[in-house]
């Protein structure tokens, strides 16, 4: 890992050959030109539009389709699941309007990132970084990318099982195809992000009409008692709200473009309140749906909800719902990528991660470097690592490191309070968020203290990580040569520049 000197780059010349030939005899970067002298940058092209598809494409991936049993396991009657899902939308809100909070008074990208190094400092950013970059981002890029593979052959080879490696050559086809989609162009990923959200919102019309239908046509005794507190434990609920919230993540991803957004003191703030609020909406009236033609015993023994309420009310079109599924799971994919590849170049602008990674193709003006990072990773774990028990060691790192930020908004409020804050909530909306984290993580090492405790010691191992390659920068020079002749290597062979 590289830190970057403003020093240097200002001592640095153009080469006529095309090189950055630097006053002091080094050569760390490789300067290519925009063959149309445009500035090479990465421009505003998230609009409204955009910022909602990609927090609504983000949220909705598999799980509303697949599986939202755990909630009514855990809460013990149909009535108190639908009363969580609702909870955990407007909770996931208050969440999101911290975020808007956050998105509008500090404008830069990077999401969780950036505002843990405003608030905390670089330690902390860092040690969020590295637990990003080495565990959770590749497994839980991996098991979105599995449940695509798994549902795009679904209708392929029904009514048989699908081989293992089927799914997971599917499932390589997949991730590589969204990283070169990220990689050719902004817009274009903009774009099929839109489309892949209409095509989940299509998904969801589909299955809450027909359950409309049945409601008002009076099909209502799955509904009857739907209150009866017999099965309803107090230990349980926790449980529930842990599901709903997790259901509900991804709402923050628009905060990891925030340079990138157009008039972004306006479109944050709106973007997230539309989006949570036709999130939420969906959630709660597909539960419903569900509820229409499946009693509680009938959900609870469905392996996937959505096709055993497609094969009950639509017959043959079910087969079109594992398409739908699979298609849901790929705006995930491509929405999560568009952001996470922007906190990776944020942190190696700010000097975490190598130089190359904050540089711009110098035709196509995206990030290619910060995008294909995770590839190698992902690609890794996909075929020889253990992911689930990974995610099950750094679930709770999600609601932690949220937390940290959500607090970190009410610290902002009292050491910067002249800092300009276009958009400000209530400071109650940030204090019940924090709580609620705090609380799942307090959860997690409870219900799980071995995979938790796992999960936090390789967290902590980012913090000899940060003294070891960032706060020593006292390397051996013949150290400092091969990393900048890898950074300059990579550069030239991606075709990448440093932002103007």
């Amino acid at each position: 890992m590289t830190r970057r000197s403003s020093s240097a780059h200002n001592d640095e010349k153009v080469a006529a050959n095309g090189h950055k030939a630097s006053q002091n005899g080094t050569d760390p970067v490789t300067k290519l030109q925009d063959e149309d002298n445009r500035k090479v940058e990465l421009g505003k092209k998230v609009t409204l539009l955009r910022g909602i598809s990609i927090i609504i494409g983000t949220i909705i991936g598999a799980g509303i389709f697949i599986s939202p049993k755990g909630i009514l396991r855990h809460s013990g009657s149909i009535g108190m699941s639908l009363i969580v899902w609702i909870a955990c939308g407007v909770l996931s809100l208050f969440g999101a309007l911290s975020y808007a909070e956050l998105g509008t008074s500090i404008k830069k990208s990077g999401g969780h990132y950036t505002y843990i190094m405003e608030a905390f400092g670089p330690q902390m950013a860092f040690v969020r970084l590295w637990a990003d970059l080495i565990a959770i981002r590749p497994a839980a890029m991996a098991v979105l990318s599995l449940a695509f593979g798994q549902y795009i052959l679904e209708p392929l080879f029904m009514p048989c099982d699908i081989p293992p490696i089927a799914v997971k050559l599917a499932t390589a086809i997949g991730i590589t195809s969204v990283m070169y989609l990220n990689s050719i162009s902004v817009t274009w990923t903009a774009r099929i992000q839109i489309l892949l959200t209409f095509s989940k919102l299509l998904a969801i019309a589909i299955i809450i009409v027909p359950g409309m239908y049945q409601l008002f046509k009076g099909e209502t005794r799955n509904f009857e008692n739907a209150f009866e507190l017999s099965n309803v434990k107090l230990s349980g609920m926790p449980l529930a709200f842990y599901s709903g919230m997790y259901a509900y993540a991804g709402w923050f991803y628009l905060n990891f473009v925030t340079e990138e957004i157009d008039n972004p003191e306006k479109t944050v703030p709106l973007a997230i309140c539309i989006s949570m609020v036709i999130v939420t909406s969906c959630y709660v009236l597909t539960n419903v749906a569900y509820y229409t033609v499946m009693s509680a015993e009938e959900l609870l023994a469905s392996e996937a909800v959505a096709v055993t309420f497609a094969e009950k009310l639509l017959g043959n079109f079910s087969i079109a719902v594992p398409v739908f599924v699979a298609l849901s799971c790929y705006g995930s994919m491509n929405g999560s990528l568009f952001a996470l590849s922007r906190m990776f170049f944020v942190a190696s602008r700010e000097g975490q991660l190598p130089e190359v990674l904050s540089m711009i193709h110098v035709r196509r003006h995206t990030p290619l470097p910060a995008v294909l990072i995770l590839y190698p990773m992902t690609m890794l774990q996909l075929f020889v690592g253990d992911i689930y028990s990974l995610l099950n060691f750094m679930s709770f790192m999600r609601w932690l490191f949220i937390g940290v930020v959500v607090l970190g908004l009410i610290y902002l409020r009292y050491k910067k309070p002249d800092l300009p804050r276009p958009f400000k909530v209530p400071i109650f909306i940030p204090v019940v968020f924090c709580l609620t984290c705090f609380f799942m993580v307090f959860l997690s090492l409870y219900s799980d203290p071995i995979n938790t405790g796992i999960g936090f010691a390789i967290s902590l191992t980012g913090i000899p990580a940060y003294y070891i390659f960032i706060h020593f920068n006292h390397r051996p020079k013949w150290l400092q040569q091969v990393l900048d002749s890898f950074n300059r290597t990579l550069q030239i062979i991606l075709e990448v520049v440093p932002a103007d």
